[in-house]
């Protein structure tokens, strides 16, 4: 765990930060822009990449895996810039819940996963890539989008430990329950064998 040297009242406007900028639903807002109809009626009816790739639009979909990382990643960097690490993973849970959570669709988002690799990314660039690998490999054999994000995640704690001081081992916890908690239908559908193939409608 980090050392809390920043102000109760800083940690809350990080958190109000980190929970904004993770609140906004790019994959909705491409979807529109780009004339692909209402992700809500689309497919699993999610706002993430993968449903936005059900759509046929596969530049769609890299925009919106591009944005949802990097809105979780800006919300670290400006948190690491001008506070400090207790308010960077702090603004980074936010941003994650604020993906998952939004409030202006009910408190009904995505299932984070481009956030949390954004996030991973920028927290320590080589536990993030060793996640981001992690879901390639695991997607890859599989051909499986969801069981690439719970490889990620459960792999995740173990880079941090090889990879870093140990200091974000807490919050890499809290961030892999959460996931698991987001993919719980994926999980049943994938004892089914009924989950969907990445590309499938």
């Amino acid at each position: 765990m980090p050392v809390f040297d920043s102000t109760t009242e800083q940690l809350i406007l990080w958190a109000a930060i980190g929970y904004l900028m993770g609140s906004i639903p790019f994959g909705m807002v491409i979807a529109k822009v780009m004339g692909l109809g209402n992700l809500r009626s689309i497919g699993s009816g999610n706002i993430g990449a993968t449903n936005v790739l059900r759509t046929g639009n596969k530049s769609a979909a890299a925009l919106t895996l591009i944005f949802d990382g990097a809105k979780g990643a800006v919300a670290v960097l400006l948190a690491r810039a001008l506070a400090g690490e207790d308010a960077m993973q702090i603004a980074a849970l936010a941003a994650f819940l604020g993906h998952c959570f939004p409030v202006w669709l009910g408190f009904k988002g995505g299932k984070g996963v481009a956030t949390f690799l954004g996030l991973w990314l920028a927290l320590d660039w080589r536990v993030g890539i060793a996640c981001c690998l992690t879901w390639l490999v695991a997607a890859a054999i599989w051909r499986i989008s969801s069981l690439g994000a719970l490889a990620a995640a459960a792999l995740s704690t173990t880079w941090i430990m090889v990879f870093s001081d140990g200091s974000t081992f807490g919050l890499g916890l809290i961030l892999t329950v959460l996931v698991y908690a987001r993919h719980s239908a994926n999980l049943a559908r994938i004892k089914a064998g009924t989950e969907p193939k990445i590309g499938k409608s």
